[in-house]
């Protein structure tokens, strides 16, 4: 796992899971069971690769706290050579759906 991908891992664990568990009440166990198993990015990229938006995604839409959402990681600008344009597209269309602009959270 090359530096940048170990960040974006621990990310997907601190701000996704905990902070998302912390401020939301919503602990995802199978998320973290994904990126724990998979790691960071592969975890990010089978999600977005699924249709729909997952549970954790729609408990943080009625929290008001997209912010937290993985697709919102997948837009920071440090991450962008993780992702394909496809896939950084599938992330931003999600929010958008939510009414929250991605610039909102970070830039693509």
């Amino acid at each position: 796992m090359t530096e940048l991908e170990e960040r974006f891992h621990q990310l997907m664990l601190e701000r996704v899971y905990r902070e998302t568990g912390r401020q939301c009440g919503y602990w995802a166990h199978r998320f973290r069971q994904l990126v724990a198993n998979r790691g960071g990015v592969v975890a990010a990229k089978r999600l977005l690769a699924r249709d729909g938006v997952s549970p954790g995604f729609a408990v943080l839409r009625e929290k008001g706290r997209l912010d937290l959402s993985m697709e919102v990681l997948v837009l920071d600008p440090q991450f962008r050579d993780l992702f394909s344009d496809a896939e950084r597209a599938a992330a931003r269309e999600r929010l958008e759906r939510a009414r929250v602009a991605p610039s909102a959270g970070a830039p693509a």
